[in-house]
């Protein structure tokens, strides 16, 4: 008689294919945390009792239905907002959901190897083969980590990993759970071992969930952030400039107490030298009042000779940030010459931005370091971990007006949510239509505007100070275990054949 979690049955790839496409259930905004465990585990089922390449190619199923489901948004992006045609954003999708499901597929084939058929090793080789490859899918060719285990436990027990290991130690926590399931369900051996794991990871995570790393430091800080939401079809019209600086200056004028205000991405639908004589009166605003703004806008890069998405600080200070990890074919197009001319014809986006210092001088405002990231930026956390300890506060300003009324600024307020929890801060979160919110060391959401409406967010935010474990090592320490794990555990299958 079949065991439980004997899942492939008679049709194995459209099985996997199915219950990948349940896997963006466990993210936000349907928060099932308890979700990615079990799900993860339906993965494994389908590497258990076949042949490594069989086991490729249903977890190359699992994958392409987990990002099917999980970025459908961008044809939202693409082609509702982005002009593209539909065939082509239909092509850039299923090209990712492919590239996406090669890495499960890679995680499936090692697991397959690692386990050669007996569930009592998944205990070990699920979570080390599911994180490296999760790891490399991060960084490989700009990367995309998108629905990485680790971000969908904010809300869970397993959330206190994020402040250890970050997120990919806690996608190795998760991993773990679902291993030890498997072997409880359907294991042999080790079943006994296997229920322990299965509670003292969660138990270990809530523990760890209560501990404090960070302390404050000097005094509370009085902010807001702006909230234009103005739409993606309508934010570059040269009707709607006037409008929207018109705008932002009435918002923020209404803000007198504010140390720091915020304006979301690319706030300011023009380039820094088309706006000077309105930048210089927000600058003397702002100065009047011993405060900073924070805006986002396009500055020229003379020594790159190009444009550069970048919050700019104006007021009692200022400084400049350069966006530093832009987004493939949406900030640089990584094509061909000939293809670039095709786009140019379609009157499609060609022209690519150009990328800040790898590692810039952090700008200081409201009396405090800050740790800027814009958009995209923040789904790379091992990239913002030069800043600290010297950053007291974290501040993402986004534009999530591409998606539309989708799952994808929900999901990118969650990574948001991860990087405050990694770095035990709070963090400034202005986005364009939504979600602006201030977001607490412990990664809670303090408070938030609704999408698609104008306003403005108002906190007392305390700056905090030193290092929680991950943001002293970074990910490395997790890379290295799964690394060692797995070639160790290759050296030994060697040896027996």
């Amino acid at each position: 008689m079949p065991g439980i979690l004997e899942l492939p049955g008679r049709f194995p790839r459209l099985a996997a294919f199915a219950a990948g496409t349940t896997l963006p259930l466990a993210f936000a905004p349907f928060g099932w945390w308890w979700y990615a465990p079990l799900v993860t585990a339906a993965a494994a089922a389908f590497w258990l009792d076949t042949t490594p390449r069989e086991a490729a190619r249903n977890g190359f199923a699992f994958g392409a239905g987990a990002f099917l489901t999980g970025t459908y948004w961008l044809y939202i992006s693409i082609t509702i907002f982005g002009g593209a045609p539909a065939a082509l954003s239909v092509f850039l999708m299923l090209g990712l959901v492919l590239i996406m499901g090669i890495y499960y597929g890679a995680t499936g084939w090692l697991v397959a190897r690692l386990t050669g058929g007996e569930a009592r090793h998944l205990l070990w080789a699920l979570p080390v083969a599911w994180v490296l490859f999760e790891w490399l899918r991060g960084w490989v060719a700009s990367g995309f980590p998108w629905l990485s285990l680790g971000y969908s436990q904010t809300d869970g027990p397993l959330s206190g990993y994020l402040l250890l290991s970050g997120v990919y130690g806690t996608g190795l926590a998760v991993a773990a759970v679902a291993g030890a399931l498997v072997v409880v369900l359907r294991g042999r051996r080790w079943r006994i071992a296997a229920a322990v794991l299965l509670l003292a990871v969660p138990a270990a995570g809530a523990v760890l969930g209560r501990l404090s790393l960070t302390q404050p430091v000097g005094d509370p800080v009085r902010a807001a952030l702006i909230q234009g939401a103005i739409t993606q079809d309508r934010k570059w019209l040269p009707e709607e400039r006037g409008p929207t600086l018109a705008l932002y200056r009435r918002l923020t004028l209404a803000e007198a107490d504010a140390d720091i205000v915020v304006w979301p991405e690319v706030a300011v639908p023009a380039a820094q030298s088309q706006v000077a004589d309105y930048l210089a009166g927000m600058d003397r605003v702002m100065e009047s009042r011993d405060a900073d703004l924070l805006l986002g806008i396009m500055s020229y890069d003379d020594a790159a000779d190009g444009y550069s998405n970048s919050v700019l600080q104006v007021g009692r200070g200022t400084g400049l940030y350069r966006k530093r990890h832009l987004v493939p074919f949406g900030e640089y197009f990584p094509v061909p010459d000939f293809v670039r001319e095709w786009m140019r014809l379609m009157s499609l986006p060609y022209t690519d931005t150009v990328a800040g210092p790898a590692r810039p001088a952090l700008l200081e405002a409201g009396g405090q370091k800050l740790s800027l990231s814009i958009c995209y930026e923040d789904a790379y956390g091992a990239e913002q971990l030069y800043a600290l300890p010297a950053a007291t506060l974290l501040v993402n300003v986004s534009n999530d007006a591409w998606f539309g009324d989708s799952i994808a600024p929900h999901q990118h307020l969650q990574i948001a949510r991860t990087r405050s929890i990694e770095a035990g801060r709070w963090q400034l979160r202005a986005t364009n239509t939504g979600i602006t919110a201030f977001i607490d060391p412990r990664g809670a959401v303090h408070s938030r505007l609704p999408q698609f409406e104008s306003g403005v967010l108002r906190a007392t935010v305390q700056p905090r100070t030193g290092l929680t474990p991950y943001a002293a090592t970074g990910n490395w320490p997790v890379i290295l275990i799964c690394v060692t794990v797995i070639f160790g555990a290759i050296v030994r299958l060697r040896r027996r054949s």
